[in-house]
């Protein structure tokens, strides 16, 4: 989920790489439950993640190129959609966390286009900077934009 707020930041929560000592920056969201569509999900995982309720959710805007990871000994194919929000700045609630939320998740914080073109830490999609500062100059793709993860 691209998630702005009424200052045109973006929200994104971070995960440290114990073997590389680096951090990595990503968007909200997360898997689909069973009979959930990808609207309902990001909606969802918006809701946990945040506290957010009541979101209007806009256009699909990124998608991104498929990946693979391993959890547990079992390879997971992750195929990621990207949908835009606007809110008003908020204050992030995440007592609402999974298990594996609580355990992976570092941190989170706000985010405008020019910190995210300066930072070492790792962002997500590569082309993140890039990405959100199209986005707020020429408004949402008219069809979503592959995205490497």
């Amino acid at each position: 989920m691209v998630l702005l707020d009424d200052a045109d930041r973006l929200l994104l929560f971070s995960a440290g790489n114990e073997e590389e000592g680096s951090v990595r920056w990503f968007t909200p969201g997360g898997g689909l439950a069973p009979g959930e569509s990808h609207e309902q999900a990001a909606l969802r995982e918006l809701q946990e993640e945040t506290g957010l309720t009541h979101v209007s959710l806009g256009p699909e805007i990124w998608r991104g190129r498929p990946w693979t990871t391993v959890r547990d000994g079992v390879a997971y194919e992750v195929r990621q959609r990207y949908y835009m929000a606007r809110v008003p700045a908020f204050e992030v609630d995440t007592s609402a966390f999974e298990e594996i939320e609580k355990a992976a998740i570092t941190g989170h914080r706000w985010w405008t286009v020019a910190e995210l073109v300066t930072t070492s830490d790792v962002v997500r999609p590569t082309e993140l900077p890039e990405l959100l500062a199209s986005l707020l100059k020429d408004g949402p793709p008219d069809s979503p934009i592959m995205v490497n993860g």
